[in-house]
């Protein structure tokens, strides 16, 4: 991806072998009952910024929520049900899945470990988190932007949210994406189940490795407590990446709504690189994204059997954007070569006004929340 225009972008997630010291090899961890372990509930420095955003009318605060700068870039929702269905062996079992990915100069790989679950009809499956997990993890954050809801303990070095299964459903329901209950206790289950490990070289060449759960922990309620109470708490801990970020402000505030309303998982991933990458975004910058790069990132364009199809899907993903008015205009130019073959495509977009305005006031809270960090 190519920035044109001012902007130095944003700070660099972490360095994965001086996380690993601190969470490596995290593994699922349940328990069941009607209160949540011991959490701090106490604030803090760092939980008060990850939950104060910056906006001019009190009404914008709800669409608000915080996107997380490696974490968000990487493709670990990009294996479809559909694909996952026609892998499976024996109708059951799923392979490791493994997958490389740029961000911000540096190359990752990732290895996600399928979570076997009881499946809707009761049978055992293998599952990778696909788009129905992706939309819950972001309800989660979501809810973890209320101020009695979210924590972060700096001591135990995790972070994450209390919620009743009843909210989480009507904050999926609100954006246009309404799962069941047992939608919900599924997606969980694959969430707190599946394990990612993330490997890079540094400039030195040692390699850093993080593995855990991407929900690291769920505490749920039992059945016959959720029929007493609809109401009762549930508590999930975030991926140590995402703890990372709120311990050291990597993150962006964005329009969590707006996200939330594009019609296809390619939509919200472009979304969420405009976020992330194009800080520098005024009425005079453009941004130029690649067919190639997006390709390899997002890991969502990979299913397609015939490259134009793949193409015209991404085009369609831009024109969401549009609809949405993340960007005010985009230009498509083809790279092709011999008997016209395309080899590759420039996306090239224009911010809209109320993009600028968005990233402007992001730019504003990331300075103000890092300064007050440093005091």
């Amino acid at each position: 991806m190519k920035r044109n225009g001012k902007g130095d972008g944003f700070v660099r997630a972490g360095d994965l072998a001086s996380l690993r010291d601190k969470v490596a090899d995290i593994g699922p961890r349940e328990s069941q009952g009607s209160h949540p372990p011991a959490i701090p509930t106490e604030s803090n420095q760092q939980l008060s910024l990850w939950q104060n955003f910056l906006y001019n009318r009190e009404e914008e605060r709800d669409s608000l929520s915080n996107a997380v700068d490696l974490w968000d870039s990487v493709p670990r929702y990009s294996i479809s049900k559909q694909a996952q269905s026609k892998n499976r062996l024996l109708e059951r079992f799923l392979e490791k899945h493994t997958a490389s990915f740029h961000n911000r100069g540096r190359t990752y790989t990732i290895t996600i470990t399928p979570a076997r679950v009881p499946d809707l009809d009761g049978n055992e499956r293998d599952f990778y988190p696909s788009a129905t997990e992706e939309l819950i993890e972001e309800a989660l954050r979501k809810l973890s932007a209320d101020q009695q809801a979210g924590y972060f303990d700096k001591t135990q070095y995790r972070s994450g949210v209390f919620f009743s299964l009843y909210a989480l459903r009507e904050e999926l329901a609100r954006n246009g994406h309404a799962r069941s209950y047992q939608e919900v206790r599924l997606s969980l289950d694959i969430l707190s189940g599946s394990i990612i490990e993330i490997a890079t070289n540094d400039e030195k060449g040692e390699e850093g490795i993080i593995r855990s759960a991407y929900l690291p922990s769920v505490v749920r309620v039992t059945k016959n407590k959720l029929q007493d109470d609809p109401q009762a708490k549930w508590a999930v801990q975030f991926h140590p990446l995402v703890t990372t970020s709120i311990d050291k402000i990597q993150y962006r505030q964005f329009n969590y709504r707006r996200m939330m309303s594009h019609n296809t998982q390619l939509a919200r991933w472009l979304h969420k690189q405009l976020v992330l990458k194009f800080t520098g975004a005024d009425m005079l910058n453009t941004f130029e994204m690649r067919y190639s790069t997006i390709k390899r990132d997002s890991g969502l364009l990979d299913g397609y059997a015939r490259e134009r199809a793949a193409i015209d899907a991404l085009e369609t993903a831009f024109q969401d954007l549009k609809k949405a008015d993340i960007v005010s205009n985009f230009e498509r130019k083809d790279q092709t070569g011999p008997r016209r073959k395309i080899l590759d495509v420039i996306f090239k977009v224009w911010p809209s006004f109320e993009f600028v305005r968005e990233v402007k006031a992001a730019n504003k809270r990331q300075g103000d929340s890092t300064r007050q960090l440093k005091r």
